[in-house]
């Protein structure tokens, strides 16, 4: 991902971050631990967040925890997500089709955001959370978003880039990408085995809705998706036609 970051953001997202990890309250000392950051810068944050209402403090422990405000504001705020609040029907109804995990996801940069993931029905199954970052080159949501490049695009994208090898089976030549994605253009969908996550085989496609292109994935183990791609492949496609369809401009 490029881009600006500003630090005292930064510090906000980790401290909610260093509660998400640690499921316990912490005291001002750990939490500036765990953030990296001098107590005073420490204390600053934690003074506003408890004046606003996102923290609130303990005594005994002396400790600090998060209230439910910020939990409440974001889930009014994805509630109301103009493309995902329409889409989930159709992804759920993908999911509970295939029984593996489904993933909508677009372009950030140079990396592929996770916008929604709806995890499959196994007990063993691919697991990820909104908000990750994948790279473009290894992901078949990524494989599929260079898909919706034209040639020269994705060819001028990787010329400045190494592609790094995430796993063993990562392709980290150029031209070896390329014949990948237009190989896989050709026939309407795109795949990974084992390339971002060892074990895990992902089919995917992109669509365009308003002017914006995303992609949408089936991501679960090997031994299940790779005698099974051509039907995974086949039902995704016609998913992601419906949802075209569905999210078309009246």
């Amino acid at each position: 991902m490029t881009g600006v970051t500003v630090t005292a953001i930064a510090r906000v997202i980790d401290i909610f971050e260093a509660f998400q990890t640690s499921q316990r309250p912490l005291s001002l000392t750990e939490l500036a631990d765990a953030v990296g950051v001098p107590k005073s810068t420490c204390h600053a944050i934690v003074s506003t967040l408890t004046a606003r209402g996102y923290l609130y403090t303990l005594s005994r422990p002396r400790a600090l925890y998060p209230t439910r405000r910020m939990y409440d504001v974001m889930a009014g705020v994805v509630a109301k997500d103009p493309f995902i609040e329409r889409a989930m029907p159709v992804l759920e109804r993908l999911r509970d089709t295939t029984q593996e995990t489904v993933i909508l996801g677009k372009r950030q940069g140079d990396s592929v955001i996770y916008l929604q993931v709806i995890e499959g029905l196994h007990s063993i199954r691919y697991s990820a959370k909104p908000g990750e970052f994948k790279p473009l080159h290894s992901s078949s949501i990524g494989k599929a978003l260079l898909g919706s490049l034209k040639e020269p695009e994705m060819r001028a994208w990787l010329k400045e880039r190494q592609l790094p090898a995430i796993t063993a089976s990562t392709k980290t030549e150029h031209e070896a990408l390329v014949r990948d994605v237009l190989d896989s253009r050709k026939q309407g969908y795109f795949v990974t085995r084992g390339e971002n996550v060892s074990d895990v085989w992902a089919v995917a496609t992109f669509l365009t809705v308003n002017n914006e292109t995303v992609a949408v994935a089936v991501a679960g183990p090997q031994h299940r998706i790779e005698s099974n791609v051509a039907e995974v492949a086949r039902l995704l496609v016609a998913s992601c036609s419906f949802l075209a369809r569905q999210l078309r401009p009246a």
